[in-house]
């Protein structure tokens, strides 16, 4: 079988200018691709990334858990289910002006998007809703990118947080649709797809990804990447998590992700969405200096920063404010602009103009 990836050019048709960017990947295809030896799939994807983005660039962003706990879906990877008894200790919806300090302090450390995650199996049109519109419009005056995650939404809500000035909407697959009924069973795998084709009604970005270290299967991985990759069009956002081992959840004995398995999956996520913003997200913590610039040159360009050492809750860490800018200083690397590309605009994920070749 012809290979779907051949010097640094992905097969199909292929522009004047640019490589193609394919919504039509089999699954044989992407098998071939993702079991590629990984210093040549790394050196692949990074040629790739060149194309289409500045290698030099990363965009910093930090994520706010607006309302914390009690959530009744029983994902068994969650320190916010009910259903599980985790150090994590429910609060109700934030006010908004913490929300705003939060998000100005993390635009003054360098970030450009700030997320805004709620608890929620899905979003009720309530007084609460209300607030988070509001959060989000006030949010985005302060010239920051605003994303949201609060679990599944109608196309009508959708519309609102679009007109509340929303740029991005996270809902994750978290796995394959053949492993996710081992994971969850209080929302379908199509419940999620659904989410994100109401996202794609309006002009709102879709930020969706997946969960390493779940008891998933290389097989697993590879369907995952095929759902991804053979949207039209493709999330402008996808997140590779790792697993964070929370105790009290029944995955808290996991077995560990080997960060080489980390960056094949990010290199295959370049080379299949090579458009797409890939971002190292939950897990990154445990990563040395070393094993994130492997990432970067395989393609990741978002990383997750915090002030507190914490993600969304404190039971997944994260790297704070002066260790991620030190990180970028060390690699050469310096922190995106917010609205740099305007991805709502149709037809504006393009590759880029500049070549590092």
């Amino acid at each position: 079988m012809r290979s779907a990836v051949a010097d640094g050019q992905i097969s199909g048709p292929v522009t004047s200018d640019s490589p193609a960017v394919r919504h039509d990947w089999t699954l044989a295809e992407i098998r071939s691709l993702f079991q590629t030896p990984l210093m040549e799939l790394v050196f692949q994807a990074a040629a790739i990334h060149r194309r289409f983005h500045d290698p030099a660039e990363v965009q910093v962003c930090k994520l706010i858990s607006i309302k914390t706990g009690a959530c009744p879906e029983d994902c068994s990877y969650c320190s916010q289910s009910s259903r599980y008894k985790t150090e994590v200790k429910p609060t109700g919806l934030m006010e908004k002006e913490e929300v705003l300090s939060i998000a100005r302090r993390a635009k003054e450390a360098g970030v450009s998007r700030v997320c805004m995650g709620a608890a929620w199996r899905e979003v009720r049109d309530n007084k609460q809703f209300d607030r988070v519109l509001e959060m989000v419009r006030e949010v985005t005056a302060i010239g920051v990118e605003v994303c949201c995650t609060l679990g599944m939404i109608t196309e009508d809500q959708a519309r609102k947080l679009e007109e509340a000035g929303l740029y991005a909407y996270n809902h994750n697959l978290d796995t394959s649709r053949e492993h996710y009924g081992n994971i969850i069973t209080t929302r379908t795998y199509d419940d999620r797809l659904n989410t994100i084709a109401n996202v794609r009604k309006t002009s709102v970005t879709v930020c969706s990804g997946g969960i390493m270290g779940l008891g998933e299967t290389e097989a697993d991985r590879i369907s995952m990447l095929h759902t991804l990759a053979t949207l039209d069009p493709h999330p402008e956002s996808v997140p590779v998590n790792v697993l964070s081992k929370v105790p009290g959840t029944p995955m808290a004995d996991a077995a560990d992700v080997p960060v080489w398995e980390t960056v094949r999956m990010i290199a295959a996520a370049r080379l299949l969405m090579p458009a797409s913003v890939v971002r190292l997200s939950a897990g990154r913590a445990k990563l040395s200096l070393s094993d994130q610039a492997l990432c970067f040159m395989a393609g990741a360009n978002s990383i997750f920063s915090s002030e507190t050492g914490q993600m969304l809750t404190k039971a997944v860490p994260s790297p704070d404010y002066d260790a991620d800018r030190e990180l970028l200083t060390i690699l050469g690397l310096k922190p995106r602009a917010a609205f740099k590309d305007d991805e709502r605009n149709p037809g504006s994920a393009r590759p880029a103009t500049h070549h590092h070749e």
